[in-house]
Order: C-alpha cells, then sequence, then structure tokens
C-alpha cells in the first residue's frame, strides 16, 4: 500500500514541548547541551531550553535601539525587531534580524556576533542591506547559508519580486557581489517569505512560507520547499516546477489544532522549526520542532 502524507505525519517525531513556547518567525541553534530560539518581538526574543522540550525566556538580544536603526527605516515601531536567523560559523555566532515597517519595502538587515550564544557579548556589526521602497525587492527575513564548499551566502526577501540571494565576505559577512533572484510568485499578491536553505546530498533545499500571516486562526501561511543542485538555483519542486514561477511543494498548510505554520528554519538538514497559530489558545503563535524525515528520493517530508 502507497504510504500517504498523512501516514508520514503520523508517524513522525514532532518533539513534545512545554513551558514558555510563544515565539514568531523561531530560528534555532544548539550549544553545548541547550538550545536557544530566536524570534520576532521586542529588541528579539530569546528561548532556552537545558533538553530541547522545556523552555524558558531569557534576556532579550537589544534593551536599546542603535543609533542607525531610524537611518534607514524612520518609521519602525520602537523596539520591533523580525526574523532573525542564528548559526554559528569560524569561530563565532551570527544573529541577522530585520527592521521593517509592516506592509512596506523599506526595510534593512541588521547583524550582531557574539563569541557564542551563552557568552551574550553581543556586538552590533551595523547595516548588511538595506531597501528604501525604491527596489522591487524587500530586505527582510535574512537567512544565513553555507555552501557545500564552507562559503557563506545570504538569502532573504518578502513578496515583491521573492526572495534573494547573496553572497557574503567571509571576514564582514556582508554582501560582495551580485543578488540572484531564487523564488517568486505571482499569484495571491506574491506571497512568498522566509527562505531557508539547506544542503543535504547534492542539493540546496530552499523551504520558503507562502500565503497570509499574521492573522492568528484565519492565517492562511503555508511552508513549501524546492531544491537545486546549485545554490542560486533554479530550484524546483517535486513536480519540476520552478519556484520563480509560482512553483513549491507544500511540506505543510496546517491542521484542526494549528494554524498557518510558518515562518520556519532548518537546522542541520534534520530538524525544522516553526511557529503556528494555536486554535486551542485563542489563536497564539506558538514554537514547532519536528524531525525531517527523507524519502529514497530525496524529499523531505515530517
Amino acid at each position: 500500500m502507497a504510504t500517504t502524507f498523512s501516514d508520514v505525519r503520523s508517524y513522525a517525531a514532532h518533539w513534545g514541548l512545554s513551558g514558555d513556547v510563544g515565539v514568531h518567525d523561531p530560528s534555532i541553534i544548539k550549544e553545548g547541551n541547550s538550545w536557544y530560539v530566536f524570534s520576532t518581538g521586542e529588541g528579539l526574543q530569546v528561548l532556552r531550553s537545558d533538553n530541547g522540550t522545556d523552555f524558558y525566556r531569557v534576556p532579550q538580544i537589544f534593551l536599546s535601539a542603535p543609533s542607525w536603526w531610524k537611518t534607514y527605516v524612520p518609521k519602525q515601531e520602537p523596539m520591533d525587531v523580525w526574523a532573525p536567523d542564528v548559526k554559528a560559523y569560524n569561530g563565532k555566532v551570527w544573529l541577522y534580524y530585520s527592521i521593517s515597517t509592516f506592509t512596506k519595502n523599506t526595510s534593512a538587515i541588521g547583524l550582531v556576533s557574539a563569541s557564542s550564544v551563552g557568552a551574550g557579548n553581543w556586538k552590533d556589526e551595523g547595516v548588511v542591506i538595506s531597501t528604501n521602497g525604491t527596489q522591487n525587492y524587500n530586505a527582510i527575513d535574512p537567512e544565513l547559508v553555507i555552501d557545500a564548499k564552507g562559503d557563506p551566502w545570504l538569502a532573504f526577501g518578502s513578496f515583491w519580486t521573492g526572495l534573494k540571494l547573496t553572497k557574503l565576505d567571509k571576514n564582514t559577512m556582508k554582501p560582495t557581489g551580485s543578488l540572484y533572484s531564487i523564488a517568486q510568485r505571482t499569484v495571491n499578491d506574491g506571497a512568498i517569505e522566509a527562505p531557508s536553505i539547506t544542503y543535504r546530498g547534492g542539493y540546496y533545499y530552499l523551504f520558503a512560507s507562502i500565503d497570509s500571516c499574521c492573522s492568528g486562526v484565519n492565517s492562511t501561511y503555508k511552508i513549501i520547499y524546492g531544491r537545486s543542485k546549485n545554490i542560486t538555483g533554479p530550484y524546483v519542486d517535486k513536480n519540476g516546477v520552478s519556484l520563480m514561477n509560482n512553483g513549491g511543494t507544500i511540506l505543510d498548510s496546517g491542521n484542526a489544532r494549528w494554524k498557518g505554520p510558518g515562518g520556519q528554519d532548518v537546522y542541520d538538514a534534520n530538524l525544522i522549526v516553526r511557529h503556528a497559530y494555536d486554535a486551542e489558545d485563542e489563536g497564539k503563535p506558538k514554537l514547532l520542532i519536528s524531525d525531517l524525515i527523507w524519502d529514497s528520493g530525496g524529499w523531505p517530508s515530517y
């Protein structure tokens, strides 16, 4: 008998979480025996778990706004910081994040670094890339990607002309060279954002969120994916449709309890975190963590 998507989900390892799991746009990293989840919120919110399942809130990253924020995003609400991405690379921890004005593409991606998350000695590395309303893309939702050669790239983007990718300088961890387009939609107002790229078995896998977030149980957010032999694309879904042409195989469109899953982050090609709105708790966004399962054709599911 053929295995259906629902069969796969029923056997998947969804982590049983407890404690404080309120997040939006989570990014995860493990350091020693502790897990840290960074997320959208005042000054960038941080959760910690010492066993991977029971989470508690620890101090936010920014206690006050760096002076340069208002230069790039004059109408940003104070301390409203979005969609971080955290990764260890070259002996440091790098934390990218975005500031913006909702529904506008006057935005900026910023960067802080530390010797370790636990040390908490975060250094402001300033602006990485920005948009001022005249570009046809939006500088939010950053994702640090390390390619098969060990070189760093930054994926980002939300709506407009979709998801972008640019190579980073290993020393500054800021862009150098061309800007590539890796995914775009012409339906539902071009709703695609939150890129997360992971490398496995000779392919780069691009995960993204499509449709509408931020409306509680009425959110229509979904997680899609495609893959490419090259980090710059072209990315195609299981049916061979390009992600530059409304492609994308759906990984998760939610269920009766968990509405609008998205804002995902893939960790070490075998773990995925995302938020979803809890229909059993007033539609509050909460953290979900699952093991990724890879089939014989090299395609992911839960």
